[in-house]
Formats: structure tokens, sequence, C-alpha cells
């Protein structure tokens, strides 16, 4: 069976290994908040549902099934999330825990209605791609607006979702997907960068930067 605790297992751990693979426990204690020695026992029955493979003293990687399942709570949280802005008029800083708690609760068919009432939206608010119903998902191609240099450009790909502080900060700044960011110089030692964005210009502190993914275009 597949609680709501090892959906957020398997939904993590994709997460991760867009970064790293194998997955380190400790890793997954972090993103999760939790005791590394709690990850453990989750971890074992995981690999006996046959959802991940467990490497001793290395990590765990997904397997197909795993990645079916997780993209599928990834499907459900990020059509959850557009439906919240699009039809009932929530900000893009306040979609995200609301997702998290309606993603276990809701049915397949009910986010298959939602996404035919959207028209099969390629990206949620924030610029993540949404897999498909098949279990596909479009590769990210953006890089962080915090290893940028003087004179690159681009287009807002996507930002981080998962800090609301962040989010209405951005807002701010007119940084949204879609936005055309060009950077106009990087201070030293650092300190912020100086950009374009549209039609206003901004500095922006390295670490807010990080969190900002650019799809270059120059």
């Amino acid at each position: 069976m597949i609680t709501q605790e090892r959906e957020d297992y398997l939904k993590t751990i994709y997460k991760i290994e867009l970064e790293e693979s194998p997955v380190r426990t400790t890793a997954i204690a972090k993103a999760l908040g939790v005791e590394p020695a709690s990850v453990t026992g989750v971890i074992k029955r995981l690999a006996e549902l046959d959802l991940l493979e467990h490497q001793p003293y290395k990590g765990v990687t997904l397997t197909p099934s795993g990645r079916k399942v997780a993209l599928s709570v990834i499907r459900r949280h990020r059509l959850v999330e557009l439906y919240l802005t699009q039809s009932l008029g929530y900000s893009w800083d306040e979609v995200h825990d609301e997702a998290e708690r309606l993603e276990h609760a809701v049915s397949d068919k009910f986010i298959e209605r939602i996404a035919t009432i959207l028209g099969h939206p390629a990206s949620d608010p924030h610029g993540a791609p949404i897999p498909t119903k098949d279990g596909t998902i479009a590769p990210r191609v953006g890089h962080p607006l915090s290893t940028l240099v003087a004179g690159q450009s681009g287009m807002v790909e996507r930002v981080s979702d998962d800090d609301p502080a962040l989010l209405r900060y951005l807002s701010t700044l007119g940084i949204q997907p879609g936005s055309a960011v060009r950077v106009r110089d990087v201070a030293p030692y650092g300190g912020p960068i100086h950009v374009r964005i549209d039609d206003n210009e901004h500095d922006i502190g390295i670490e807010a930067a990080s969190h900002v993914f650019i799809e270059l275009t120059a």
C-alpha cells in the first residue's frame, strides 16, 4: 500500500535525484525534517515494494515503479497549485502548502478533470513542468540566476516554490515565469546582481537569485 508518508518519501527522493544520485539517507532526512534513523525503516519497506533500490553506504535510487508514483504525486501537486491560482484566486505564494495537503486527498479522476478544465497545462504557477498522465516530464533547462555573469540574458523558466516570503519578494521585483532578464553587473565578493527585468532594473542578492532559474538566450 502506498501511504501518504511513502508518497512523500518517493516525491522527495525524486527531487533530490535531480541533483545527486544515489540519494543519501541524510539528504532525505534533511528534506523531510526528520531524524536520519527514522528514514531507515521507510527505505527498507519501499525497497521491499520494489519502489527503490538501496545501496548500503551509498544511498537509494528510484525504480521505474517508484518514479511513476513520484511523478503522479508531483502531477497532482502542480495541477492543484495551478487550479488554486487560476480558478480560486490564490496568489502564487499561498498554494504550495495547500497543494501539499491536497495532493494526497484528491483522486486521479478529480485531477484529470482539473487538467481538462485548465487545458492540459505544461507548467505550474512557478514554472515547474507538470508531468503528463503517462508519467513523462519535460527536462529542466534553467540555470540559477546566481551563476550568470554580466551580459547574459534569458527568460525566467521557473522559481523555487517552497518559501512564500521569497515568492512575495520576487513578485515585488517583477520576477515570474516568462519575465525577460538581463544581467547588467555582478558585484564582487558575493555582492548583489544588478539585473534588468522586463523594463525595470533591480539589485538581487545571491541567495534569492539562486532560487530563480533562467533559460538563456544570450
